[in-house]
């Protein structure tokens, strides 16, 4: 799968999961935000502690 691809689902699944306006956050914050909402918390918490 090429980078792109890779971004474009993880950003997709981002969504799915109420991480809204990922399309300004890196594939390291998805990656993290992501991570972080599996492990329980709120999906708008993760997104304001990428933007610092």
């Amino acid at each position: 799968m090429e980078d792109g691809d890779r971004l474009e689902e993880l950003r997709q699944q981002a969504h799915a999961m109420g991480i809204k306006a990922n399309a300004r956050m890196s594939e390291e914050e998805l990656r993290a935000a992501v991570a972080k909402v599996n492990k329980g918390e709120q999906p708008q918490r993760p997104k304001r502690q990428a933007k610092g």
